[in-house]
């Protein structure tokens, strides 16, 4: 019976305090999303993705998140060939994106859906659902550590 009390208490106040929560750094996408409901045209491959949604141009920190985006893929090592990298640019054709020529395989990605989605970074599971979100300006080590515990964890993909 003491335990029982005991753990409620223990709960009751390690919940209240700030030490208790995720350890994730990204913001979880809500309400969930899939890329079927953007109208994100099927993958080849059950990969992981990192998506960049930009408004209409690549500005200076979109452009600075690609190159981020880059050499975060570099530095997952053994587990980068389990993720690929996207980018949307909103109001615009993303066939014509940023340097095609600099970042070869950086898959442009056109909605057709009538759902839309933020400006941002978005970590993408291999069955299609949205999981973080992270804004342009967003730290790429945070965006990195996520990713690692999502491999990690991960049995698909």
């Amino acid at each position: 019976m003491f335990s029982l009390g005991g753990s409620y208490l223990l709960y009751y106040f390690a919940s209240g305090s700030d030490g208790w929560g995720t350890t994730n750094h990204g913001a979880f996408v809500s309400p969930p999303a899939t890329t079927t409901e953007l109208g994100w045209p099927q993958p080849e491959s059950r990969n992981w993705r990192l998506w960049v949604v930009a408004d209409n141009q690549c500005d200076l920190r979109c452009g600075q998140k690609v190159k981020d985006l880059r050499a975060l893929h570099i530095l997952l090592n053994k587990e980068a060939d389990r993720v690929r990298r996207g980018i949307t640019l909103n109001g615009q054709d993303s066939a014509a994106a940023i340097l095609p020529e600099a970042f070869p395989k950086l898959m442009r990605i056109n909605l057709t859906g009538t759902r839309a989605v933020g400006e941002g970074v978005y970590i993408i599971d291999p069955n299609g659902n949205l999981v973080f979100h992270y804004a342009l300006d967003e730290n790429p080590k945070f965006i990195l550590d996520d990713l690692k515990t999502l491999l990690k964890l991960s049995q698909i993909g």
